[in-house]
């Protein structure tokens, strides 16, 4: 659970996680919502709770404070908490999206995909309408900023496919997922995270020409991108190119080293069974 959490708030701006709400308030209030911010923003979650108890104290109708309060409450490893504050602020908004992805995200760590599902789906099909100032986050990190929506955000649909691709391969439906990926990759552009969970999707699927092209593309482009290099790691050794897999391992180990751990990768990057089990093997063989 808690790999899970943390991978929301710590893998930058590759992949989607919590959006957060802001809206125009009092100074003294503005003050404190800020430093509450700030706080979730860097990743002192410990310090951000109580600060956005003091907000919600002052103003419980605030839906923006009780979703990013919700954000932190599911970093800090409670999901139940995360969700109650997730439905209060749908209750002061009931248009807004953001809210209903942040749930969603929740309901994930419970693995109550079905409830995940449904919130993301909600976002994609419910015609857009205008909000109170609102701005989601495109990092996995809770932030803000106060541009109004009046349509639903580019960044909040990405983010919504992103996740309900996440879900449909956690139920094993891996095409669904890889055209998830591929819809939402396109709905947000230079969302890498995306276009390499697709390729790892048709790896999965045995679409291994194709799942090359796309780890490939993704590797001219951000030639430091860690998930496309042990991606196509695994596609190579599967193929049997395992020369040009160990060269592309050595740049994807020293980028990251979590991708040396085969749990990390199905619980908390989620990648599909068949190339986590062909860079495990490769792993293995590499090792001996």
């Amino acid at each position: 659970m808690s790999g899970f959490l943390l991978l929301l708030v710590l893998m930058a701006q590759l992949a989607l996680a919590p959006m957060a709400l802001a809206a125009p308030r009092p100074p003294s209030l503005a003050q404190l919502f800020d430093q509450a911010l700030a706080a979730s923003r860097e990743g002192s979650f410990d310090q951000a709770l109580p600060l956005w108890n003091q907000v919600l104290e002052m103003a419980p109708e605030d839906a923006a404070a009780w979703s990013n309060r919700g954000n932190v409450q599911l970093v800090l490893g409670d999901p139940m908490a995360a969700i109650a504050d997730q439905e209060r602020a749908m209750a002061l908004e009931p248009s807004n999206p953001e809210p209903h992805l942040n749930r969603g995200i929740a309901e994930e760590a419970l693995q109550r995909w079905g409830a995940a599902e449904t919130d993301y789906r909600w976002i994609l099909e419910t015609p857009a309408s205008p909000v109170s100032p609102a701005s989601p986050a495109s990092s996995d990190k809770p932030a803000s900023s106060d541009k109004p929506a009046s349509q639903l955000d580019p960044e909040v649909r990405a983010a919504a496919l992103y996740n309900l691709g996440n879900v449909q391969g956690s139920q094993g439906d891996w095409l669904a997922a890889r055209n998830s990926f591929r819809t939402a990759a396109d709905s947000r552009p230079g969302f890498a995270m995306a276009r390499s969970s697709a390729a790892l999707a048709a790896f999965q699927l045995g679409e291994l020409e194709q799942a090359e092209r796309e780890l490939r593309a993704l590797i001219r482009r951000y030639p430091l991108f860690a998930d496309a290099r042990a991606g196509l790691t695994a596609l190579l050794w599967r193929l049997g190119a395992s020369g040009e897999a160990e060269s592309n391992w050595a740049s994807a180990s020293g980028l990251d080293p979590r991708y040396r751990q085969p749990e990390w990768l199905q619980s908390t990057r989620r990648w599909p069974p068949a190339p986590v089990s062909a860079l495990e093997h490769f792993l293995a063989l590499a090792s001996a």
